[in-house]
């Protein structure tokens, strides 16, 4: 079965997009997500674990994001939690995402919605 155009799965959600982003430097379990993302947002986005883990489901479920097998973890890691990463597919939407992102906020420069480029 061939895996789908990441294009084919754009826009992402803020959600997803940021979930995916969390898991883009580093594997991490459900907790290491939530306390990226507040980081990451300066605390605008606090993910509720319910609201966290149904988004897991779904990026499981789309071959996004999957465990990390416990072989490949720390063995002074806890066994009850579980740990992420991105998959290729996707990596390659995180990418096709970020990409579409930086159109956008280019047109939004060219436009004088913006005075510049934030870096």
């Amino acid at each position: 079965m061939n895996a789908p155009d990441p294009a084919s799965l754009l826009p992402l959600t803020p959600l997803t997009y940021h979930v995916l982003l969390a898991l883009a430097d580093a594997d991490r379990h459900g907790y290491g997500i939530i306390k990226e993302v507040e980081e990451r947002t300066d605390g605008k986005m606090e993910l509720e674990t319910g609201t966290l883990y149904a988004a897991i489901k779904r990026m499981r479920d789309e071959q996004l994001i999957e465990v990390v097998p416990r072989s490949e973890r720390p063995p002074d890691e806890d066994r009850r939690r579980r740990t992420y990463r991105l998959t290729l597919l996707g990596t390659r939407v995180l990418e096709a995402e970020s990409q579409r992102l930086a159109r956008l906020l280019g047109i939004a420069v060219e436009k004088k919605v913006l005075p510049f480029a934030p870096a």
